[in-house]
């Protein structure tokens, strides 16, 4: 089947809510976020002993070693360098929203104490992931980071597309390759299965809202259903030029993108113009741009 694109049919919503770029928005999403991050870490982490991953980890580790000072103090010693990156290399509003994150942290870390009275190590761990996880991907919703690691991270995904996920995963390796000189193994797994669920909660909360399928629509009623898509939906869409390898015809292939809620009803459309229709669904984490997302600039 081949495709090139005949037309736009509408321009769906004309107005959609959009908080991106608001202040208040954003220091909402970042002080939500660090506040879970910090009873995550005070609360469950630190006093298992467990190695939180990324620069609080090494903070945590150098804690536990020295006695120096407080995990929230050393870590935003440790960020100071970073910060200067950020000013220089990404952006003067990065660096104030991840500053106000750092800030956020550390004092919610001094300041907030929520007793979480969870004995078994495991068990602590998985939760201080969960909350931890959560915290961080709000954080990254906005137009900040949580500093630390973050910093490094976003700079190289906008210059080079290097995921954040492979930076921590590098400096992680090393700081765990380090704990096991000064800490126990059985603390370095627990440790680990922490990082490995504040990871997984983290890029379900980024996708949370980001989520949408794509759906192509292959039927002889294209133009009824598309026109539903636009008046019941209010969505867009798109025909696709196709040739049918079989009945060497020529077809209207429609293509729209909608969100999980829609999706049903999209599909209550295409069959009730016709049950011989062919309905092909695609996941997708970003869509930009028109009624969509905006682009994220740091």
């Amino acid at each position: 089947m081949s495709g090139t694109s005949r037309s736009f049919l509408g321009k769906g919503p004309s107005f959609r809510l959009d908080f991106t770029y608001s202040i208040w928005w954003n220091l909402l999403l970042i002080t939500t976020g660090s506040a879970l991050l910090a009873v995550a870490f005070k609360s469950l982490a630190v006093p298992q002993g467990l190695v939180t991953g990324g620069l609080f980890g090494l903070a945590s580790l150098l804690y536990y070693v020295t006695g120096l000072s407080t995990p929230g103090w050393l870590y935003m010693l440790l960020n100071i360098p970073l910060f200067i990156f950020a000013w220089v290399k990404v952006s003067r509003r990065f660096f104030y929203y991840s500053a106000f994150a750092m800030i956020a942290t550390t004092v919610f870390y001094e300041l907030l104490t929520i007793s979480m009275p969870v004995k078994n190590q495991l068990y602590a761990s998985v939760a201080a992931g969960v909350l931890a996880g959560f915290g961080a991907g709000i954080v990254l919703r906005s137009l900040g980071s949580n500093g630390g690691l973050d910093v490094i991270g976003v700079y190289l995904f906008q210059r080079y597309n290097i995921g954040i996920g492979k930076v921590y995963l590098a400096f992680n390796a090393v700081l765990y390759g380090l704990s096991l000189a000064y800490l126990s193994l059985d603390l370095i797994i627990a440790s680990l299965i922490m990082v490995f669920v504040t990871t997984v909660v983290m890029e379900n909360t980024l996708s949370m809202f980001n989520q949408r399928k794509v759906v192509f629509i292959i039927s002889t009623a294209a133009d009824e259903i598309s026109r539903d898509i636009l008046h019941s939906l209010k969505q867009s869409a798109t025909f696709l030029r196709g040739f049918g390898a079989f009945s060497r015809q020529e077809k209207n292939v429609l293509m729209t993108v909608v969100n999980n809620l829609q999706l049903k009803k999209l599909e209550e459309i295409t069959f009730g113009h016709d049950e011989k229709a062919l309905f092909i669904v695609e996941n997708t984490f970003s869509v930009l741009g028109s009624s969509f997302s905006r682009r994220k600039i740091y």
